[in-house]
C-alpha cells in the first residue's frame, strides 16, 4: 500500500484544514475521547491489530515495544514514528528492534478516511499497543486518549534515555524513576518480555566471558543451545524472550526468572542481580508474580496506563499529524 502524504493533506484540507490540529477539551487524557468525534477508531485499530498478528504473531509484542519506545522520549507524542536522519528510530536502540511502523501506517490511513485530521498518532500507537496485549491473551486495560503528535524526534534522548539490557537493575530503575515510573512498574513492564525476540546481539555478552565460561546466572542448559544459536552470526538471529511459552502473555515470564532462563541480562538481574534494589524490591515482586498472574495482569494494564500518560501534549499543543512519519 502507499502512503502519500501530500494526498492526506489535501483531504485534509478539503474537509478543513483546521480538522489537522483539533485538540482536546482540557488537558487530560480519557478512556471516551473518540466517543462522539470518531467513535469507529476501536474497530480500525482492532481490525489491523488482529490482521498483522494473524499473519505474524510477534506483532502484538512489537507494537508493544513500539508505544514504549516512544513514551520514554519525549512522552508519549509519537515521535518515534518521524522519518528523517535524525529520527528516533534511526537511534541505536532502536535499529533492527523496533518495528510495527507499516501497521500504524494502514491504520492512520484509514482513520483518515474516516475521521480526517481527528486521531492521532500518538493515540494509534497506544491503542495498537493495548490490543496486541489483548490478543496475545494479556490483560484488557482502558487506554486513555486524547494525545497529540509531536513535532520532532528526539534521537539523542532515545541514545540516552532508552533502558538498555545491558545495564544493572539500578540504571534501569533510575531511567524509569526519570519519566515518572516506579520500581514495581519496572518488574511490571518488564514482564512484557513474556511475548516478543531478542537479537543474538542483546544477550551475547551472556554467553561466554574471558575464562569462556557462561554468565553463572544463565542456566548452563539454556547457554549451551544459545550458544550454537548465535556462533557464527551477525547477531542479527533471533530467539524467544519467553522460552516457555514465546506467544502467549502469561506469568512464565517470572517463573524463567526463578531458574535462571531469563534471556537478557536486564531480566534476570531482577531477580538474580546482586544490588540493593534487587535484594529490597525487584527479587519479592518477581517471585510474587511468578505465583500469582491475576496479579501481574492488573499491575500490567495499571502501569501501562500509567506509562501511557508521560508527559503526553494535549489542547492545542503539537498537532494531529495527516501522515505519521512527517509532521503536517
Amino acid at each position: 500500500m502507499e502512503y502519500s502524504h501530500c494526498r492526506l493533506l489535501l483531504v485534509c484540507s478539503v474537509l478543513a484544514l483546521c480538522l489537522c490540529n483539533q485538540g482536546a477539551r482540557g488537558d487530560e487524557l480519557t478512556s471516551d475521547f473518540y466517543d462522539y468525534k470518531c467513535p469507529g477508531v476501536y474497530t480500525v485499530v482492532q481490525q489491523h491489530v488482529f490482521s498483522a498478528m494473524r499473519d505474524e504473531l510477534r506483532m502484538g509484542a512489537s507494537l508493544l515495544r513500539l508505544h514504549f519506545h516512544d513514551c520514554f522520549v519525549n512522552g508519549c507524542d509519537g515521535s518515534i514514528l518521524l522519518d528523517g536522519d535524525k529520527g528516533e528510530k534511526f537511534a541505536r536502540p532502536n535499529q533492527n528492534s523496533v518495528r510495527g511502523y507499516e501497521v500504524i501506517d494502514a491504520i492512520k490511513v484509514d482513520l483518515e478516511s474516516m475521521c480526517p485530521g481527528v486521531v492521532s498518532c500518538a493515540d494509534v500507537v497506544a491503542l495498537a499497543a493495548g490490543y496486541g496485549v489483548l490478543f496475545s491473551g494479556g490483560p484488557y486495560y482502558d487506554v486513555l486518549l486524547g494525545r497529540r503528535d509531536g513535532l520532532v524526534a528526539n534521537q539523542s534522548g532515545a541514545e540516552k534515555g532508552l533502558p538498555s539490557p545491558f545495564e544493572p537493575i539500578s540504571s534501569i530503575v533510575q531511567k524509569f524513576a526519570d519519566v515518572g515510573l516506579d520500581t514495581t512498574d519496572v518488574v511490571v513492564l518488564s514482564g512484557a518480555h513474556t511475548i516478543g525476540r531478542a537479537r543474538c546481539g542483546l544477550f551475547s555478552n551472556r554467553l561466554t566471558s574471558t575464562t569462556s565460561s557462561a554468565d553463572p546466572t544463565l542456566d548452563s542448559t539454556m547457554a549451551a543451545n544459545l550458544q550454537s544459536l548465535c556462533a557464527g552470526g551477525d547477531g542479527n538471529q533471533t530467539t524467544a524472550l519467553d522460552i516457555s511459552s514465546a506467544d502467549a502473555f502469561d506469568k512464565h515470564y517470572y517463573q524463567n526468572l526463578l531458574t535462571k532462563k531469563g534471556l537478557l541480562s536486564s531480566d534476570q538481574g531482577l531477580f538474580s542481580g546482586d544490588e540493593d534494589v534487587v535484594a529490597n524490591t525487584t527479587k519479592a515482586l518477581v517471585q510474587k508474580y511468578s505465583d500469582d498472574g491475576e496479579q501481574f495482569f492488573s499491575d500490567f494494564g495499571a502501569s501501562m496506563v500509567k506509562m501511557g500518560s508521560i508527559r503526553p501534549l494535549t489542547g492545542s499543543e503539537g498537532e494531529v499529524r495527516c501522515n505519521c512519519r512527517v509532521a503536517n
